[in-house]
């Protein structure tokens, strides 16, 4: 009885850490350290070291399902692939729709946006990065040329100021948060902004600024200001890597500093400390997250943010820069590979002339040159949807005017591992393979392309989300441009069409623990850790800045409801949680859904510790077990994301943000009280 030990990558958030899966007779039965990795040096956070059990869970999907009379029946792989067809074939390219997954492989996302585009007509694919990381390309390719993290996770230790912004680190990202810890224990200093006491707050940060929830851009632009007052700006790095800057300052001249302080909750004295702090730091590193872009102003949070990096020369070095933290395995590179409405595959802006090189390139013709519709409005706009490996009816804002629309879908696909709330749906559910029943790249948080191997085999009829695509392409008349026998085929036709990748080879991949960041041009260069180095990806090399002025959150607290609601994550629990909630150990962590509420809000509302109470927004209401903790300052209430009995996204709004279309999902208007 032979016991293998088969090193492979996390398949939970987007930092790439590596582990070793013990197999036995075909089956993973552990895990082990993975010491040599360089990303977490044997260390994994207690999902990483529980990363495999969801794939035996008992309802995983294997077999294709197709809704007959009302209810599911098991069909052949010929059956299910035959009538998408048949009706995908009355769809125009402005009935339909495709939304992908940042849990999807760059090959199953390469296949699935080369799909939309040449078998269905139009660019109407998306993934769920539009949910939360959009604002990032909309911010920071005007400003810095990408929307990438600029270091890589190793260097976020050489900084000697780390700012870190609306992203809960000791939750969410443990292993950059051990980084930053690191860099702590060499003398730097966290600043930490968040309307909650998180444990970041209380175990990370030297400076928590506890801002009210939507006011990011009120604070750093008071952080600004004083920094211009004190003279503190990097005069040398603006002058020669900037242009922008006299709009800029002009505008902060402006700024009124008391007003700042009654907009944000946070004392001007603890904002002058940050921004001293950051200013003078030789490097400083952002990290931020969710707690910024998911508002219908997160575009400005994020041009904000890379304001201040600009003003104080904190970018083009290592363990600088401003630096999107993503969630979820293939966060960077779904987007990388033209899973976005408005992008192709290398973030080539959807046009006339791009839409000629992939002619060029894929032996096509009549490619789309206008822009598709985004996520949220395919879920309302297109009668024939596809969605792969995501979860709208938990993702989403307002998910019961969601389901409402979706209910009236002619045709809804859904391809999967598990029956997500999504799949209840639909017309057609397909059974996906998981991470390690297929071979496939992923390009994790830092440009981190990382190989996985096939380590077990997948169960029943379950196959590659890219091969499920690539026989409906066929069927569809298209064998000749999907013909694809591999993962490492289609790997390689990416190479050819995105310049960042095309230096990175499998035979590379295999032979390089910790993988290669792109960009990585040709085939003797060694990656790229740190971006901008020499100039900006812009046209003109220069940095730009961007005037952002403050706007309110979209619905505020009133008499009728009178706090405000935020979301977030569990470090037990990733996203809509149909993996970690079929994974026991962190089941029994955190088993359901809650809220937390201030102590001085529960006795007002009469509400103790462990009752049921029931939250509703004008969108609709739910049930959640009260936790009372300081943790939520007055007036605040935190529910975390993954729990269908608890769905955060019944009570959120769908005000989105006019440039990224990023959901406000951080802010909106509550009442709470018990459950009678």
């Amino acid at each position: 009885m032979d016991i293998n030990y088969v090193p492979t990558i996390c398949p939970y958030c987007s930092c790439g850490c590596g582990m070793y899966l013990v197999i036995r007779d075909g089956m993973i039965i552990g895990q082990e350290p993975w010491k040599e990795h360089p990303v977490n040096e044997g260390a994994n956070c207690p999902k990483g070291k529980n990363a495999y059990q969801y794939i035996y869970s008992e309802d995983r999907l294997k077999m294709p399902l197709v809704r007959k009379n009302g209810a599911f029946q098991e069909v052949s792989w010929g059956e299910a692939l035959d009538l998408i067809v048949t009706q995908l074939r009355e769809a125009t390219p402005e009935d339909f729709g495709f939304i992908a997954s940042c849990r999807n492989s760059n090959e199953d996302a390469y296949v699935m946006q080369k799909f939309t585009r040449v078998v269905m007509g139009t660019n109407s694919v998306e993934y769920c990065g539009r949910l939360c990381h959009s604002p990032a390309a909309a911010a920071l390719i005007p400003a810095m040329g990408s929307g990438a993290m600029q270091t890589s996770q190793p260097e976020i230790e050489l900084a000697d100021c780390i700012f870190v912004a609306g992203v809960n680190l000791q939750e969410t990202f443990p292993l950059i948060a051990r980084r930053v810890s690191r860099a702590k224990a060499k003398g730097a200093k966290v600043i930490y902004t968040d309307p909650r006491n998180t444990a970041t707050a209380r175990y990370l940060a030297d400076i928590h600024l506890q801002l009210k929830s939507g006011t990011d851009a009120a604070l750093i632009n008071a952080m600004m200001s004083i920094i211009l007052a004190e003279g503190l700006e990097n005069k040398d790095f603006i002058a020669s890597r900037a242009a922008g800057f006299d709009e800029l300052r002009n505008f902060l001249s402006k700024v009124d500093l008391k007003q700042a302080e009654e907009i944000t909750g946070v004392p001007l004295e603890k904002m002058r400390e940050a921004a001293i702090t950051y200013a003078k730091a030789e490097r400083g590193c952002i990290l931020y997250d969710q707690g910024i872009s998911q508002h219908y102003v997160g575009t400005d949070n994020v041009r904000d943010h890379a304001n201040l990096a600009l003003l104080c020369g904190h970018a083009g070095k290592p363990g600088s820069g401003i630096n999107s933290m993503r969630g979820q395995i293939n966060g960077e590179g779904s987007g990388d590979m033209g899973c976005l409405c408005v992008f192709y595959p290398g973030f080539k802006r959807v046009g006339e002339e791009t839409a000629k090189f992939f002619e060029e390139a894929w032996g096509v013709a009549n490619l789309p040159t206008k822009p598709g519709l985004t996520y949220i409005d395919m879920l309302y706009k297109c009668p024939y949807l596809y969605i792969v490996g995501g979860d709208p009816m938990m993702a989403v804002p307002d998910v019961n005017n969601v389901k409402k629309a979706l209910e009236k879908a002619n045709f809804l696909v859904v391809q999967d591992i598990f029956p997500t709330e999504i799949a209840k749906l639909a017309h057609v559910v397909l059974p996906a393979a998981t991470w390690v029943e297929r071979e496939a790249t992923h390009t994790w948080i830092d440009r981190r392309v990382q190989k996985v191997n096939r380590v077990v085999e997948p169960p029943g009829e379950t196959k590659p989300d890219w091969w499920i695509i690539c026989q409906l392409a066929e069927k569809m008349g298209y064998k000749d441009k999907f013909d694809f026998a591999s993962a490492g085929e289609i790997f390689e036709e990416i190479r050819s069409c995105v310049p960042q990748y095309k230096g990175i080879t499998y035979d590379r991949l295999e032979n390089k623990v910790g993988g290669i960041h792109w960009p990585c041009p040709s085939e003797d260069h060694p990656g790229t850790p740190t971006m901008f180095l020499q100039k900006f990806n812009t046209p003109d090399g220069l940095g730009h800045f961007q005037v952002v002025e403050f706007k309110p959150p979209a619905e505020v607290p009133d008499d009728q409801y009178p706090y405000v609601l935020t979301t977030g994550r569990s470090i037990f629990h990733y996203h809509t949680g149909a993996m970690t909630r079929r994974t026991p150990r962190l089941v029994d962590e955190v088993p359901r859904g809650f809220v937390q509420v201030n102590p001085e809000d529960a006795s007002k509302e009469g509400v103790k510790d462990r009752d049921t109470v029931v939250l509703e927004t004008r969108r609709g209401s739910i049930e959640a077990e009260a936790r009372i903790t300081d943790e939520v300052r007055p007036g605040l209430l935190f529910i975390p994301i993954h729990f269908p009995d608890s769905c955060a996204n019944a009570l959120t709004i769908s005000a989105l943000d006019p440039s990224a279309k990023c959901a406000e999902t951080k802010v909106c208007a509550v009442k709470i009280e018990v459950k009678r």
